[in-house]
């Protein structure tokens, strides 16, 4: 995506696009830039190819001055992209549980690694874990219905639920016992540097994600249900799902 002169062969005769790219696994200096220059070019690559559409997942967050760095450039790029010819569908997630994903491996390598957490407030924040199957059926729906052309959806999970149940619970599954500690004077960002001690995830990709944990990640809005309906996958089942995947 940083060579423009890569995308126009790939796209050519192209009629709609899924938009997955981040950069932050390049490194913790200048992702956003990165982020930025990558939707930049793709954008003037897909006007000159004909694009009609494309599908960005992106990340949930409310605007405003306290979101994070990495929410803020997942917003930065959908604003880049719908600002192109062709019609943008949005989709806003929040934590993605699937096995090799970045936010599963955390949570697992936190579980697996620490016994007892001494943790920041954000272990209250909410948010709405999400099955990567679900997903993928939300994806793979909005390209068959035309009628998400042009919107932007929030996507979760069937449980709103704090940080703290959601390692609490990976933990019951693995058949381990947790004891998390909150402390007020532990900020995400100093939060940060020690989880990136312990998490197998690369400390570009897992700092940023840690960062944004203060940013309450919930569904405002349902509406995608009523176009796309599934039977949502719940969270206990989602760990169960990608830890199987995992040992096969």
């Amino acid at each position: 995506m940083l060579a423009p002169a890569s995308l126009e062969p790939v796209l050519d005769g192209i009629d709609s696009v899924y938009y997955l790219v981040h950069s932050m696994a390049g490194g913790r200096a200048g992702f956003e830039r990165r982020d930025r220059e990558a939707a930049g070019n793709f954008v003037r690559a897909a006007e000159r190819a004909g694009v009609r559409r494309v599908i960005y997942l992106g990340g949930l967050g409310e605007t405003g001055d306290q979101l994070s760095e990495h929410l803020k450039s997942r917003l930065e790029v959908a604003d880049i992209l719908r600002a192109g010819t062709f019609s943008t569908t949005f989709l806003r997630a929040a934590v993605i549980v699937g096995a090799g994903g970045a936010s599963f491996e955390l949570v697992r390598g936190l579980v697996k690694r620490l016994p007892v957490m001494i943790t920041p407030r954000w272990v209250s924040t909410k948010c709405q874990p999400i099955a990567v199957n679900d997903v993928i059926s939300y994806l793979t729906g909005c390209l068959a219905d035309e009628r998400t052309a042009g919107r932007t959806f929030d996507i979760g999970g069937p449980e709103v639920m704090t940080y703290r149940e959601m390692m609490e619970r990976f933990a019951m599954l693995e058949g381990k016992r947790l004891f998390i500690i909150p402390v007020p004077v532990l900020t995400p960002r100093l939060s940060s540097y020690w989880v990136a001690l312990f998490s197998p995830v690369p400390p570009s990709v897992s700092m940023p994600l840690i960062e944004g944990l203060g940013n309450e990640v919930i569904c405002r809005d349902n509406s995608i249900r009523d176009l796309i309906p599934l039977q949502l996958t719940h969270y206990d089942e989602a760990i169960r799902q990608a830890l199987l995947e995992e040992q096969q």
